[in-house]
């Protein structure tokens, strides 16, 4: 497996489309801070971008990849190798050259504004780590979809659907249940609703963190006052946790009875 990954990780690495990755998020950084010209004001606003942008573009990244490299694929499964050390290789290998563009993308901005000097670095260490989460889980999503339908159309149109949904959808029909139903008890329902969507629960995880009561909103505000920040904070990365791994451990079973 650790082949596959490094192989996967050098490919991708040599890939144009990890340098404009890499190049946008150094745009970013430079930009925010020549314009907040604060680091702690420069990683609230990049949270938003964080929180909707690296799904998305993990999650068409991964299914692009995976029907790419197909032959590939299938010329490995040829050889004395597990399916399982396969698939985990070139997945991690994915997640894992995103992960570093991202990283070095947007370190390198804050590591120049002075970050090692400001209080903001943890703030911004968590919103790296954040972003590496959601890497890690729409990559193995997208890998998933694209293992699971053969066409290639198909597989990309359901990677979309997938993202619209947990980014967009999910919190209107969160925010309408509220609202049709604002007469019983929901904060139990507000707690398991903001866990089955890792996008919610990293953004509660961020501003758990940030502490700004008046963006928490009425799902964070939940999360805070049963938990607390310290615990609402394990509490949200333990799940997070628990969101790459299931995923992950879907992709390997999958793996091993898909038919070729």
């Amino acid at each position: 497996m650790l082949k596959i990954l490094k192989y996967s990780f050098y490919d991708l690495m040599r890939s144009r489309w990890s340098y404009v990755y890499f190049l946008f998020y150094l745009a970013l950084g430079f930009v925010l801070l020549f314009l907040n010209n604060d680091l702690s004001k420069a990683v609230i606003t990049l949270m938003n971008v964080i929180i909707v942008l690296v799904p998305l573009i993990s999650t068409i990244f991964g299914v692009m990849y995976f029907y790419n490299s197909r032959e590939f694929t299938e010329l490995l499964l040829a050889q004395p190798l597990k399916r399982t050390s396969i698939f985990l290789g070139q997945y991690l290998g994915v997640a894992g050259s995103l992960t570093l563009s991202l990283i070095l993308g947007l370190g390198i901005p804050f590591v120049l504004y002075g970050l090692f000097r400001s209080e903001a670095i943890w703030d911004f260490s968590l919103l790296l780590i954040t972003g590496a989460f959601l890497t890690l889980i729409f990559t193995v999503l997208a890998f998933i979809i694209a293992l699971s339908n053969e066409n290639r159309i198909k597989g990309f149109g359901y990677a979309v659907l997938l993202w619209l949904f947990l980014a967009v959808i999910y919190d209107g029909l969160f925010l309408l249940s509220l609202i049709l139903f604002e007469e019983y008890p929901l904060d139990n329902f507000s707690l398991v609703a903001i866990t089955l969507n890792p996008i919610d629960l990293s953004r509660t995880l961020i501003l758990l963190k940030l502490d700004i009561s008046a963006l928490l909103g009425y799902t964070g505000a939940v999360f805070k006052s049963y938990f607390g920040t310290k615990l609402g904070l394990f509490i949200s990365i333990g799940m997070l946790v628990l969101w790459t791994i299931l995923p992950i451990w879907r992709l390997a079973y999958m793996s091993k009875r898909k038919d070729f």
